[in-house]
């Protein structure tokens, strides 16, 4: 049953954080929460990416910037981008909820956990790197107006003892560690997939009790290449453990299967390049590079249920079972209330909404071939999703990055050195202060 007035909340402060927030409300949805979800996006983020953001949230709420302005202990950190975190206190400014579960967006579901809403303000787990302090990726609170005010009043008047968000959180809920043991979430709900390195005999011993993973660091996983063919990770000058990578992969398969299908139904532009595609949405480039020729005789793709594979099973398993098991191309739901299905006549494509679900936590279709390849005389959204998702899986490197922007052209330099400027349109404000934020 559906509960209205308590909701998952994240925050997003461009496109590219978009893409996380989008995975992690997939796989709040994947894992059938009966909550509301909601997320904070900064005026940076762009139109386009707030409509798919839409589709998988209740709410998308815009809020200002707020900036800790605390550079030396951001500068202690190697970590100045953390100061607009600030702008996670606006959570508390949602009263429309009785109670909310904070997740950063760089954090990933693997089951259900709404019994979180069982707990009262603060709840958090533990931090790996200070165990008496909370990690504020993870955190149960009561929205009010009076919290909000008082954070922003304390931060005004103490700052944060480590320039971001946890500091400051941690100095006013300053009991957590000593007060009320109900108010210590485990470890498994807020899960640093960095942390595996400090203990490695009990990653082992209680990975497969894991429910919340946190990417930890300023290396996140959309800032990896990804090699859908070999289930790879290639990042430049960084180390990762198997146990890292497992979620990583899981990461971008679930992008693959639940976000790639959404954001096709907005994209911008496509340049079809060899030997690789570039894939806009709003101000960000999917890239899908590949090693031979992307081939549209492809047979057509039938959905099949079929029960959920998830990675952390026993300790034992290797990479190399983990990857066996995980051939097929999962095909996520991307709506709770709409299945898709395909069925097997060359005639029949349709989609069924209100389908009898299996009794699964986690409903998965997976991809399978068809022998036979039917004529489809004019191909629609529906064969280009799947199509773009075969693609995905048949490239050799996906990766996402900012988009470029288009150089100027002679004449419009030209313009500009003469101050004939744009000014309704690339050279408004706005399009300035963006190029601006983003530089920054």
């Amino acid at each position: 049953m559906s509960v209205t007035d308590q909701a998952f909340v994240t925050l997003s402060t461009d496109d590219v954080y978009c893409q996380g927030a989008l995975v992690l409300g997939q796989s709040l949805r994947n894992h059938r929460t009966s909550r509301k979800l909601a997320i904070l996006v900064s005026p940076q983020v762009t139109g386009r990416m707030r409509t798919v953001l839409s589709s998988v949230y209740d709410e998308v709420v815009e809020v200002n910037v707020l900036d800790s302005a605390d550079t030396v202990n951001l500068a202690l950190m190697k970590r100045p981008e953390l100061g607009v975190t600030f702008t996670k206190l606006h959570c508390w400014t949602l009263t429309q909820y009785s109670k909310c579960v904070f997740m950063d967006a760089d954090t990933l579901v693997l089951c259900n956990v709404d019994e979180l809403f069982d707990r009262e303000e603060l709840s958090a787990a533990p931090d790996s790197g200070w165990p008496d302090c909370f990690n504020s990726g993870v955190f149960v609170f009561r929205p009010s107006l009076e919290t909000y005010h008082r954070l922003l009043q304390f931060a005004a008047e103490h700052g944060s003892f480590d320039g971001g968000d946890q500091g400051l959180l941690n100095s006013f809920f300053n009991n957590w560690a000593t007060t009320d043991i109900s108010k210590h979430l485990p470890f498994i709900y807020n899960l640093s997939s960095s942390a595996v390195y400090t203990y490695i005999p009990a990653f082992r011993q209680f990975r497969s009790d894991a429910k919340v993973i946190h990417f930890l660091g300023s290396m996140k996983p959309w800032s990896c290449k990804y090699n859908p063919q070999s289930r790879s990770i290639t990042e430049e000058g960084t180390s990762l453990g198997n146990q890292q990578l497992e979620f990583i992969v899981l990461w971008w398969e679930t992008f693959i299967s639940n976000v790639l299908p959404l954001l096709a139904e907005h994209e911008d532009t496509r340049d079809a390049e060899s030997p690789q595609e570039k894939h806009h949405y709003g101000g960000i480039e999917v890239t899908m590079k590949r090693e031979d020729s992307f081939s549209s005789q492809s047979t057509t793709p039938v959905l099949e249920a079929a029960a959920p594979i998830s990675p952390l099973g026993s300790p034992e398993r290797t990479q190399t079972e983990f990857k066996a098991e995980q051939d097929h191309a999962a095909v996520h739901l991307s709506q709770p209330s709409i299945e898709l299905y395909v069925q097997n006549y060359p005639e029949s494509v349709f989609v069924d909404t209100n389908p009898k679900l299996p009794e699964q936590d986690c409903a998965e279709y997976h991809l399978y071939e068809q022998s036979e390849q039917p004529t489809v005389q004019q191909p629609g959204p529906l064969d280009a999703t799947l199509n773009l998702v075969e693609l995905a899986h048949s490239a050799s490197e996906l990766s996402i990055h900012i988009k470029e922007e288009e150089p100027r052209t002679e004449d419009e330099r030209k313009k500009w050195e003469a101050g004939q400027m744009d000014y309704m349109g690339k050279d408004s404000f706005e399009n300035i202060q963006k190029r601006l934020d983003r530089f920054l």
